[in-house]
């Protein structure tokens, strides 16, 4: 296999087949390839975006042990974190998005766990939408949804869903695959844009594991996908499985990239990081409140970055940042 034939493959804007995603993914990440790829991933995003990367932002509505027991999560049951249910006032989720809006996010994730009552998400989410301008893009980031439920997110003012299938989904999760995927079809029969991500990766995954994902998230034509890497929870069983470098991330940040349609025009990555821009990535979020990667109730004293600090990653990558909603969204296409 010869990686200049892939390149020129992908040039012709071609979808790169398992067999050689999982070439590109074997490469040592140190190696003048891997180095090509993501040479010609970073060119690819910037054209799809003219140079222009986005900063969006996140925050939870709560934070509470979950029991569907996340391995990797800070939030679940399992793992002994959180061992209070805590959430936001609606006034405190409306200063939330207020300040992001002031800050210059391209859109606002309103986050909560998967066993927060849909009712609470739905009355808070209306009542912050009436607030805010009418121009701010939201996501929701909630666990598995009906039919109905995602067209009540719609008519709550929702443009898109982040859902994610997760690497060994149903074995390092109490969530089966099928219902992962069913719930973001709902999401998409309901006219809701759908963000999803190859994650959490860590040392354990294999090549062809990694190849799978990108596939699947390529099959949901999503408005953005990408790739972020687990960050070890502090005294956890799955802490002792390791975390990839950076140098590694941006690798198969460089592949997913490549193995996604050019209609898929956002290229994500967690936690930001400039080799991740190097790498393609075009989207990073900022975050408050709760964190499933943090062990502090408000992760701004922790790990979250905030849209400024992004913003300068992109820019120390080269990068132009975005002013104005999400291009990323095809209910904001052709801003």
């Amino acid at each position: 296999m010869n990686i200049e034939d892939i390149i020129k493959k992908s040039r012709m804007g071609e979808v790169l087949s398992y067999k050689e995603l999982v070439y590109l993914l074997g490469l040592p990440p140190d190696s003048r390839e891997t180095y090509r790829v993501m040479a010609e991933a970073a060119h690819l995003s910037r054209r799809l975006t003219d140079g222009k990367a986005e900063v969006h932002a996140q925050f939870a509505i709560n934070f509470a042990p979950c029991p569907c027991d996340c391995l990797f999560c800070s939030f679940a049951k399992v793992n002994g974190i959180f061992n209070e249910a805590t959430e936001l006032s609606t006034e405190q989720a409306i200063a939330y998005v207020r300040q992001f809006e002031t800050d210059g996010a391209s859109a606002v994730f309103m986050m909560a766990t998967a066993n927060f009552a849909f009712e609470r998400f739905i009355k808070i989410s209306n009542e912050v939408r009436k607030a805010i301008r009418p121009e701010t893009t939201l996501f929701a980031n909630v666990g598995d949804q009906s039919s109905r439920n995602a067209v009540r997110l719609k008519d709550a003012g929702f443009s898109g869903v982040y859902h994610v299938v997760r690497l060994r989904e149903g074995e390092d999760t109490a969530l089966p695959v099928e219902k992962r995927i069913q719930s973001i079809r709902n999401f998409q029969e309901a006219g809701l844009d759908i963000g999803t991500c190859v994650e959490p990766i860590g040392p354990e995954h294999t090549n062809e594991e990694l190849a799978e994902m990108i596939e699947l998230t390529a099959s949901f034509n999503p408005c953005f996908s990408g790739a972020a890497r687990r960050i070890p929870i502090p005294g956890t069983s799955m802490s002792k499985r390791g975390i990839i470098n950076e140098m590694r991330m941006a690798q198969i940040v460089a592949v997913t990239r490549l193995g996604m349609p050019e209609s898929v025009i956002g290229n994500c990555t967690h936690e930001p990081c400039t080799l991740g821009a190097i790498g393609g990535a075009n989207l990073f979020w900022a975050e408050v409140g709760a964190n499933p990667r943090d062990i502090e109730e408000k992760t701004e004293e922790g790990r979250g970055g905030t849209v400024s600090s992004l913003k300068s990653i992109f820019e120390e990558s080269n990068w132009n940042v975005w002013s104005g909603p999400t291009r990323y969204s095809q209910h904001n296409a052709g801003q």
